[in-house]
C-alpha cells in the first residue's frame, strides 16, 4: 500500500518529489541495464492488500468489468458492493531476467526510498526526506540524483550471481 502522508506541509513535499524521483529511478534503471547482463520490461500491474484471498480478487475484477456496461441503477448497486470490497491500487515493475533468473522490482516502492527518510514497505507514516529539497523549497536535483543513483546501484548489486 502507498505511504500515509501525515500533513499537508509534507503532502506538498511529496508531490514535489515524486516526478522528479520516478524519471531519476527509470533513467538510473536504464543506466544500470545498459552494463548489465540482466534484460528488463516494465508492467503495470494491481497491488492488493496483503489479505485479499483470490475469490475477492475474482469478484472486484468482475465487477469492474460489468461497471463498463452497466445500466446507471446497477451501476450505483455495483459501487455500493465494491465499496465494501478490498480495492487494488495501481503499481508499476521492472521485470528483470537473465537467462532462467527472474526478478521483479516494485518502482513505486523505490520512488518513496528515494522521497521518503529511511522508508520500508512497513511503514504506515513516512517522513519527506527533506535534504532533497533546498533552502527555496525547490528540487534539489544533484542530492536526487545522487541518493537515486546509489538506491538503483544498491539494487543491481543484490540481484542474484
Amino acid at each position: 500500500m502507498p505511504p500515509k502522508i501525515t500533513n499537508q506541509v509534507a503532502w506538498q513535499q511529496a508531490e514535489l518529489l515524486m516526478q522528479p524521483a520516478f524519471i531519476r529511478v527509470i533513467d538510473n534503471i536504464r543506466k544500470q541495464l545498459d552494463a548489465s547482463a540482466w534484460t528488463g520490461t516494465y508492467q503495470d500491474v494491481l497491488i492488493w492488500p496483503p489479505s485479499t484471498t483470490d475469490e475477492t480478487k475474482a469478484l472486484v475484477t468482475r465487477l469492474l468489468q460489468d461497471m463498463e456496461s452497466a445500466t446507471p441503477e446497477q451501476a450505483d448497486t455495483i459501487r455500493d458492493t465494491l465499496a465494501r470490497l478490498p480495492m487494488p491500487h495501481p503499481g508499476y515493475h521492472l521485470q528483470l531476467q537473465r537467462q532462467e533468473q527472474k526478478v521483479s522490482i516494485d518502482l513505486w516502492d523505490l520512488c518513496y526510498q528515494v522521497c521518503f527518510a529511511n522508508y520500508t514497505p512497513e511503514d504506515d507514516a513516512v517522513d519527506i526526506d527533506t535534504s532533497l529539497i533546498d533552502e527555496l523549497g525547490e528540487v534539489d536535483w544533484q542530492r536526487l540524483e545522487n541518493k537515486t543513483k546509489d538506491l538503483v546501484a544498491q539494487v543491481f548489486a543484490n540481484l542474484p550471481e
